[in-house]
């Protein structure tokens, strides 16, 4: 069974769809710890399936080392197979990547290495492009520039919104994920060969 640290920002859609995969019995991880840079709303779906929450602001810390030695610590007292950055909107320090590494993984919506960063699908919205896409990544110490689990490309209609489209993707984001760890679970992903 593989133990999963989750790591959010915001309302945890992903989270949740993890949590609800893990209630079947024959689906080979748990989450065991969800953490956030902030106190995040999808702290409430953890606590709905009674899994500890902890969060860790980078305001509360002199610099972006000292907060990301403080979230590694938490991280590692629940000693995780995998972590999984599931929105989570901050760029972690090179030495907690390089502590979890290659044991750390990524949601992205956009079709990677196409609009790394925080602003995918808008950009991708204004760049009048007709696809962009849904990844899962290996974290490396870039931006969204780590080697790629899976994706799937999702067309961009006409009149589509940031709104629309990230409705669009995120279904996608959250099989790509459960897909992902599943294959990690069962020895079909290596993430070691990967990174």
């Amino acid at each position: 069974m593989l133990s999963l640290v989750v790591l959010i920002s915001g309302g945890g859609s992903n989270l949740r769809a993890l949590l609800e995969a893990a209630e079947d019995a024959e689906f080979p991880a748990r989450v065991v710890a969800v953490g956030a840079d902030r106190d995040a709303e999808g702290f409430e779906h953890a606590e709905r399936y009674g899994i500890p929450t902890f969060s860790v602001a980078l305001s509360n810390f002199t610099d972006r080392e000292s907060w990301g030695d403080a979230l590694l610590e938490q991280v590692q007292l629940w000693n995780p197979d995998l972590v999984v950055l599931s929105g989570f909107m901050k760029l972690l320090p090179p030495r907690v990547v390089a502590a979890l590494a290659p044991n750390l993984i990524n949601t992205h919506p956009a079709y990677l290495p196409e609009f790394p960063g925080a602003h995918a699908v808008a950009e991708a919205v204004e760049a009048g492009v007709s696809k962009t896409g849904a990844s899962v990544i290996v974290v490396d110490n870039g931006i969204d520039s780590g080697p790629i689990i899976s994706q799937e490309r999702i067309a961009i209609l006409p009149g589509d919104t940031e709104a629309t489209l990230h409705d669009r993707i995120k279904p996608v984001e959250r099989r790509l994920l459960i897909t992902a760890i599943l294959d990690i679970a069962n020895g079909d992903i290596d993430l070691k060969e990967l990174a």
